[in-house]
């Protein structure tokens, strides 16, 4: 008699005892309205082949656990609806960390690129300071790098404030000619 003829139920009795025939129709009666609406759901032929291995495996695996009177076409369809749950939950989780990643990667390559530039430009900025004239830069530097007023300055360097704003200014007009304006606010308000 062909394995074709039989029931589901009669199928289960061999597939428990061991019959790969049985199995193997088991197989060919529900694979392609099972892969149908796996790749319906799931819109990938890769995930569908997996959840159908998946199932068919699991089936064969417990086969000695499955009862007859159950109805077959019913457990494989809930094994199938839990399988493309889950690699929907797990494609989910994939996606939201691969968006997170990439994010980071984007903001990461965003400050990185921010701090090569400024680094460049302060560089740029130190080496034009470094070729002022030693008075000029000396008066820069306490006003920038020491935070010190124009005060504070002229009593360190016994000489008058009126000398301190004019180094200090005269300083700025250089750097301004030589960077344009931004970098002139930026020094003036100290950002850099």
């Amino acid at each position: 008699m062909s394995y074709h003829a039989y029931t589901d139920v009669e199928l289960v009795e061999l597939l428990k005892s061991g019959d790969e025939a049985s199995y193997t129709e088991i197989y060919n009666r529900y694979k392609g309205i099972l892969y149908r609406h796996a790749y319906k759901k799931l819109k990938n032929s890769d995930d569908a082949d997996d959840v159908m291995q998946d199932i068919f495996t699991t089936l064969w695996v417990k086969r000695n656990t499955f009862d007859p009177e159950s109805n077959l076409a019913g457990y494989l369809y809930v094994s199938l609806r839990n399988k493309i749950l889950n690699v929907i939950a797990h494609q989910s989780i994939h996606d939201n960390y691969e968006a997170k990643y990439q994010q980071i990667v984007d903001e990461s390559t965003a400050i990185t690129d921010h701090r090569v530039r400024l680094n460049l430009l302060k560089a740029m900025i130190e080496s034009e300071v470094a070729s002022l004239p030693p008075k000029m830069r000396e008066v820069f530097e306490y006003s920038r790098n020491c935070h010190m007023s124009h005060k504070q300055i002229a009593d360190k360097m016994n000489i008058s404030e009126k000398t301190v704003r004019n180094h200090i200014n005269n300083t700025l007009k250089i750097l301004r000619s030589k960077f344009g304006c931004l970098i002139y606010i930026m020094l003036l308000f100290r950002l850099l």
